[in-house]
């Protein structure tokens, strides 16, 4: 699953025993070479589809590690990028990423700069600032019951109007080894959080769209759901990617 330039057996053991924030201060180096990367197709199918959503001005990355997402903003925002993380060492590792293409500053920068922020997605240190938040593949580390606080943050970070979007794929069938794989993770990680302290949220079995869509509608978001074609459609039809936009209302 890993690259040569990826964290070893040992250096993972280590980090899943530490806290979140610590944990991806250590991975932050390597993280990139992992398959915890959102990956290119995501990324580049989350642009097309907020493309005809916009325009936008400025734009937040929830949840930022090392900067894969602020890239999706910087191609649909004019005014300005913000990523905001708790851990300073992706906050680093997206700072490295930023100097060594260039960005923002010289030859190869495409879009608007970025502001690198270090701060709680539960505890947002902004205003109403912003007209697009996005987020990829953080939200495993959120227990359900701090999903309506977590979106309420959001809500009151975006101006009127405003849209949150992130994709969220269908969950695999019983059948389907991922299912297993799953399901296997998840139970690893509550043993551990069981017999270990301090706690290392992170479930990919508990962000279940039903429950997402009640807490965004519980924020005062109203909400969509929008196909990702990219990805497909399972054998019932329904799509295997799908991209939640959830809108503040306008004033």
């Amino acid at each position: 699953m890993f690259s040569p330039q990826g964290p070893g057996l040992h250096e993972l053991a280590v980090q899943a025993l530490s806290s979140v924030e610590h944990g991806y201060d250590l991975l932050a180096p390597k993280f990139d070479h992992t398959p915890f990367r959102t990956s290119d197709a995501v990324l580049d199918s989350v642009t097309r589809a907020l493309t005809g959503l916009g325009p936008f001005e400025r734009g937040l990355d929830l949840c930022c590690g090392t900067g894969a997402g602020t890239d999706v903003l910087r191609a649909v925002c004019g005014a300005g990028v913000t990523g905001v993380d708790i851990s300073a060492g992706m906050l680093a590792q997206a700072r490295r990423r930023e100097l060594d293409r260039g960005a923002g500053t010289g030859a190869g920068a495409v879009g608007p700069g970025v502001d690198w922020v270090r701060g709680d997605a539960r505890a947002l240190p902004f205003g109403p600032d912003f007209d697009l938040v996005v987020s990829f593949g953080a939200f495993g580390h959120f227990l359900p019951r701090e999903l309506p606080a977590l979106f309420a943050q959001v809500h009151a970070v975006l101006r009127p109007g405003g849209r949150f979007a992130f994709p969220i794929g269908a969950p695999p069938p019983l059948t389907s080894p991922w299912y297993w794989a799953l399901l296997g993770f998840d139970t690893a990680m509550r043993v551990r959080n069981a017999l270990w302290r301090p706690p290392f949220v992170m479930y990919y079995r508990t962000f279940r769209l039903g429950d997402v869509l009640r807490a965004l509608e519980g924020a005062g978001f109203e909400v969509g759901l929008r196909a990702l074609p990219e990805f497909g459609r399972r054998p019932d039809g329904s799509p295997r990617g799908r991209l939640v936009v959830a809108t503040r209302a306008a004033a």
